[in-house]
């Protein structure tokens, strides 16, 4: 048996017919771009998210950016970020023009850890990022608490949470405002780039949708310099089909997650994941740690079982970043992190013999 790190194919094949319909219907129409496909997802994932208004951009990355542009932040502002994150989420304040502040994660849940960030605020802070990472909320009543207390905006990087919970309530409407990422091997994925930006700041949705529209209301008239990210009409159309599924393809995700417990918590040296009581998790990924890494993925792929690293190198290590002066141990406990953790196949296609056999191989293994 192969088993795949993450099947795309057979998320189309379930649900073949809705797919070939949506895409007929958007061509049918002759309207590709800003048209009513994206209205009804903008409204349809609003809803979901349990805010006022979705705003759909060209990817994650440029949700981010312009929640930072629109907000007024740049140059000489400083962004708190997590160490232990993508590099999307540093780039886009890079591309707004402010620094990035890297703060430390907690080294139990992998996300950002609140007791660290008021140390890193100056007179020149203006917003905390938050990443929900791997599909697990960040403690966001404690870093609104910190937020609040200092005059700062909170912008939730939910690229890997659609659908997770933090206290009963959907990241998405937790901070300011959030940016997703519809890249294909998300929960919501679409069948390219695509992004959104969900808030309940009217003002703030409504210079995005300025923003993302070469700056733009009216057809060549330009309010701004604006730029081109749109979320087009046949992903729009796409996404409204999965987002009919998301909550299903969720509990799937969570029922391979708990096999995966149930079958690993004992006879290994695996460092699994640590859910805290209020968080309700989506199961964008299933990361554990081990000190033999290499070997462990290495001899996985040996056995027809694909893996990830999620990620191999923290973004104050890249090259991209070597201007800021950040090396080696400049931040520990994401350094180890990095060189520790391995995502084991996760989607909501996974069978349990599946799961099995990759339990089965990684007892022997470890």
């Amino acid at each position: 048996m192969k088993v795949p790190f993450l099947d795309l194919k057979a998320q189309y094949l379930e649900l073949q017919d809705e797919f070939d319909a949506a895409y007929r219907r958007v061509m049918d129409s002759g309207w590709y771009i800003l048209g009513k496909e994206l209205e009804a997802f903008e409204a349809e994932f609003a809803v979901y998210c349990q805010v006022k208004h979705c705003i759909g951009v060209g990817n994650g990355l440029d949700a981010l950016h312009l929640i930072l542009r629109a907000s007024g932040i740049g140059p000489g502002d400083e962004v708190i970020v997590p160490t232990n994150t993508y590099i999307a989420t540093w780039l886009a304040v890079t591309y707004s023009g402010a620094t990035p502040v890297p703060v430390e994660p907690d080294e139990q849940t992998y996300n950002i850890n609140p007791s660290r960030i008021e140390s890193a605020i100056t007179e020149c802070t203006k917003a905390i990022m938050p990443v929900h990472l791997y599909g697990q909320p960040a403690d966001m009543d404690r870093i609104n608490e910190i937020a609040v207390r200092h005059g700062l905006k909170v912008f939730e990087d939910s690229a890997q949470a659609h659908g997770a919970k933090y206290k009963g309530r959907r990241t998405g409407g937790l901070g300011d405002a959030a940016g997703f990422s519809f890249y294909p091997g998300k929960n919501l994925g679409a069948f390219g780039d695509g992004g959104a930006v969900t808030t309940n700041d009217d003002d703030l949705a409504e210079i995005i949708r300025i923003l993302r529209n070469y700056g733009s209301q009216i057809k060549y008239h330009n309010e701004v310099m604006g730029f081109n990210s749109r979320l087009d009409e046949l992903h729009a159309a796409m996404l409204r089909v999965k987002l009919a599924k998301l909550d299903e393809w969720n509990e799937r995700r969570k029922q391979v997650a708990a096999l995966y417990f149930d079958q690993l918590t004992s006879n290994t040296n695996l460092v699994l994941p640590c859910v805290p009581d209020w968080a309700d998790p989506v199961w964008h990924l299933f990361v554990v740690r081990s000190k033999k890494r290499g070997e462990l993925q290495k001899q996985l792929t040996d056995a027809r079982i694909g893996t990830m690293i999620h990620y191999p190198i923290p973004p104050h290590l890249q090259e991209a970043y070597s201007e800021l002066g950040y090396g080696k141990g400049s931040f520990p406990i994401s350094e180890k992190v990095h060189n520790e953790v391995l995502s084991l196949p996760m989607g909501p296609s996974m069978s349990p013999s599946q799961v099995s056999m990759v339990t089965e191989t990684v007892r022997r293994l470890v």
